[in-house]
C-alpha cells in the first residue's frame, strides 16, 4: 500500500506539469502543430524516435524533418513520388541518418496504403497490452527489406529495452485526460494498460520515493515501477511520467 503522503505529492506534481503551458520545451510540441490524426500520429512518432539528447535540438530536428516533408507529413508519406525524396536526403539526428529515413518513410507509406491510423501498427485489435503492442509494432515496421542497422531505432521488450521513446509515444497517442497535452486519439487500449516511461533520470527519481528497487533500468523496471503506479492510480498509472520526469529533468530532485 502506498503512503497516502506520496499520492498527494505525485497529484500535485502532475497538475503542476500536466499542462499547455510546458508543451513548448517538449518533444511533444511537435505534433502540436498538426490537427489531421495522421499528421499528428506521424509527427509524433519521428519526434518520440529523435527523443535521446538536448530537448532543444531533438525539437529543432523534428522540425526540421516536419519542413523536408512539407509540413504535410501524412501526404508526403503516402504520395511522394522520388524526385520528393530529395528534400529528405542528408537528414541526419545522431545516428539516424538518410538511409533509416528512407526506410521508415517507405515502412509508413506500405502502412498507410492498407489503414486509415497508425494504431493497428501497434494495436491490431482491443485484446493487446502495451508489451504486446511493442513486439508487434517491430515486427510489423520492419516487415519491408531493409538495411540491419536501422532496426536499432525501434525498441522492443524482447531485447530487454526499456522502450522509454516508443512508451512515451503511446502516452501521447492513448491518454486523454482533456488537460490539452496528450491527444488520446487511439482506442484499442486502454490507459490503465500503459506502461510508464523511464530513463536513467526517471528512473533516479523513483527509487528516492520508493517506487523502483531494480537497479538495472530495463523493461523489467518499467514494469515494476507501473506496477507501483498503479497503486496510486490503477486506471491511469503513467499520468505520473510528469511527475517524475520534471522532477529529475527540471527540480534535479
Amino acid at each position: 500500500m502506498m503512503p497516502e503522503h506520496l499520492r498527494e505529492f505525485l497529484n500535485q506534481k502532475v497538475e503542476e506539469y500536466n499542462r499547455p503551458s510546458f508543451i513548448k520545451d517538449d518533444p511533444i510540441s511537435i505534433p502540436h502543430l498538426f490537427t489531421k490524426e495522421q499528421d499528428i500520429e506521424i509527427a509524433g512518432f519521428f519526434a518520440a524516435v529523435f527523443a535521446w539528447g538536448n530537448r532543444t535540438t531533438i525539437i529543432a530536428k523534428s522540425k526540421e524533418l516536419m519542413q523536408r516533408l512539407d509540413n504535410s507529413p501524412f501526404d508526403f508519406i503516402k504520395h511522394h513520388s522520388q524526385k520528393d525524396l530529395k528534400k529528405i536526403k542528408g537528414f541526419r539526428h545522431r545516428t539516424f541518418n538518410e538511409d533509416d529515413l528512407f526506410y521508415f518513410v517507405e515502412s509508413l507509406r506500405h502502412h498507410y496504403l492498407k489503414h486509415h491510423s497508425l494504431e493497428p501498427a501497434f494495436f491490431p485489435n482491443k485484446r493487446s497490452d502495451a508489451e504486446q503492442g511493442l513486439v508487434h509494432f517491430k515486427k510489423h515496421f520492419f516487415s519491408l527489406e531493409h538495411l540491419k542497422r536501422t532496426e536499432k531505432h525501434i525498441s522492443s521488450p524482447l531485447q530487454k529495452s526499456t522502450c522509454k521513446r516508443l512508451n512515451m509515444f503511446l502516452r501521447w497517442m492513448i491518454r486523454n485526460d482533456n488537460k490539452g497535452v496528450d491527444f488520446g486519439i487511439w482506442k484499442n487500449i486502454s490507459p490503465s494498460k500503459l506502461i510508464c516511461p523511464i530513463d536513467l533520470h526517471v528512473a533516479r527519481v523513483a527509487k528516492r520515493l520508493g517506487l523502483l528497487k531494480r537497479k538495472q533500468v530495463d523493461w523489467i523496471a518499467a514494469i515494476e515501477l507501473t506496477e507501483a503506479l498503479r497503486q496510486l492510480d490503477d486506471k491511469d498509472p503513467v499520468k505520473y511520467d510528469f511527475a517524475l520526469f520534471n522532477l529529475g529533468i527540471i527540480e534535479k530532485f
